[in-house]
């Protein structure tokens, strides 16, 4: 099932910008949010799998499903999928090669329902940023072609920079709302399974550092009017703070250390 995942995944990828959102983009979208989508629903049924390979379909789904909804309601949206789903490609693959791997069970004894809205929380966090970090390299992208005078193929296919800026600024307002969410209700299951409000662990102190990176960005966007590569370089790295807390430390137990 994860190879026929991969496969409409790399269908989407090698669709044409040509006919636009029509009917057969539409289509080939909706095979990869549901692929995955129900592949991470079959799964989870039951108990929550805290391996790296569940981790990686989990994000391949939040993502394909944030992006056709974006897709949906942004009229430039869907010209992220030259650099999106190459990239989703790329996760599924690896996730294919640790599908073997340990499958451990969620340990956690926090009150019910805590622990699954700060993991809906958390995983609806991760693929914003996601999201907001491809359309910051499509803007660095079309930046750096439009200086250097030097259009490629894969820019006239991508948003202009404009568009992309203004997808970045919400994504990241609403990531940072999300992510407000995400760290009230983590300091809430804490509380429940330990009796203390917060522990500053790698995942958390990864977590607050790009919390407070995005909120920084978004202050100086709005009395600045910062833009363009400085901009795009801190949405990167704000993506690269969350991914080293999510699936990086999933990487760190699952493989490094295995």
């Amino acid at each position: 099932m994860s190879q026929n995942m991969l496969f409409s995944l790399s269908a989407l990828a090698a669709l044409r910008r040509d006919g636009g959102r029509d009917v057969v983009f539409w289509a080939m979208l909706a095979v990869a949010v549901v692929g995955p989508l129900t592949w991470v629903i079959v799964q989870m049924s039951g108990t929550w799998r805290a391996g790296l390979s569940t981790t990686l379909w989990v994000t391949i789904a939040a993502t394909m499903t944030m992006f056709a909804a974006l897709a949906a309601v942004t009229r430039q949206a869907w010209r992220l999928t030259p650099l999106i789903t190459p990239y989703m490609i790329g996760l599924g693959i690896f996730a294919i090669i640790w599908q073997q791997g340990p499958r451990k069970a969620l340990d956690a004894a926090a009150p019910a329902g805590w622990i699954e809205i700060h993991i809906l929380v958390s995983v609806a966090t991760y693929g914003l940023v996601t999201i907001a970090a491809v359309a910051s390299l499509a803007a660095f992208l079309q930046e750096r072609a439009l200086k250097a005078k030097r259009p490629t193929t894969l820019t006239h296919m991508l948003p202009s920079v404009a568009d992309c800026e203004s997808m970045v600024v919400r994504l990241l307002i609403l990531s940072e709302i999300v992510l407000a969410l995400g760290v009230a209700s983590g300091m809430a299951t804490l509380y429940g399974t330990s009796g203390a409000l917060i522990e500053f662990d790698h995942k958390t102190t990864l977590t607050l550092i790009t919390f407070v990176l995005i909120g920084g960005l978004l202050v100086a966007h709005f009395r600045s009017g910062m833009r363009g590569r400085k901009a795009a370089r801190l949405v990167l790295l704000a993506y690269l703070l969350l991914t080293l807390g999510y699936p990086g430390i999933k990487f760190i137990t699952d493989v490094l250390m295995a």
